[in-house]
């Protein structure tokens, strides 16, 4: 099985595809056949997530306090999604963009990305927002600590750790057929696509990556995305 990234990325681009395809390959050669139970799968999240709490913690207060001094507004962003069967959920992140701002050109841009109507632009699939984000919002996009919320959804049961990132309704409205073969399973803080090449492929592409997850699962698999998520996170790759 060969995972491909877009032939149209920069240099550097293609070197990270490169790399990736390498620790995938990695993964491919130890990872089970067979799928994990859904016991199985829910004890790992549980266990990484009580884990993690010791340490994260006292991040979290930092960070809440560092969004309620950069701007005005709720400290949390709350968001319907829609999760495994098309089951909706409120996932929870930390506010990285002002208050009540305006999401017109974020929706156009994000339903012409998943249609595969927009280009790359320098590099990545990103919509327009950069004067809509605060200075704290720019560090925690950078640094993925803006999605340390969605420990509570993974706790309630609404997310695993690893599987496809959920979209809103109005995303999952303008999908095409196969494309809904990534609501096989519950959706992720991370996933074989975010580890495969994020914000720089296309949305056919990160789907082709998510329904490789869904035939493929593992708890082996599982794992190793995660520590190669805490990789791509040092590296600062793609994030925002």
């Amino acid at each position: 099985m060969t995972l491909a990234i877009p032939s149209n990325n920069t240099q550097l681009q293609t070197q990270h595809a490169e790399q990736s395809q390498t620790i995938m390959k990695q993964m491919q050669s130890t990872m089970k056949t067979a799928k994990p139970s859904p016991v199985g799968k829910r004890i790992l999240d549980v266990v990484v997530c009580l884990a993690l709490l010791p340490v994260l913690v006292p991040v979290i207060a930092m960070v809440s306090l560092a969004i309620m001094l950069d701007s005005p507004g709720p400290m949390l962003f709350k968001q319907k999604r829609i999760g495994k069967d098309g089951k909706p959920f409120t996932i929870y992140k930390f506010r990285t963009m002002y208050h009540k701002f305006d999401d017109s050109a974020h929706r156009e841009y994000m339903k012409k990305y998943i249609g595969g109507g927009v280009k790359q632009s320098n590099g990545s699939f990103k919509p327009p927002i950069e004067n809509q984000i605060t200075r704290i919002g720019r560090i925690l996009r950078a640094t993925s600590l803006d999605e340390l919320p969605q420990i509570i959804n993974v706790l309630r049961g609404e997310m695993s750790i690893v599987g496809p990132r959920p979209n809103v309704d109005w995303e999952v409205q303008a999908y095409e057929g196969w494309h809904r073969k990534r609501l096989a399973v519950k959706p992720g803080i991370t996933g074989l696509a975010q580890v495969s090449g994020r914000s720089a492929i296309s949305f056919d592409q990160l789907v082709r990556y998510d329904i490789e997850y869904v035939n493929k699962q593992s708890l082996m698999l599982d794992i190793q995305i995660m520590v190669q998520t805490v990789t791509e996170v040092l590296k600062r790759s793609g994030a925002g």
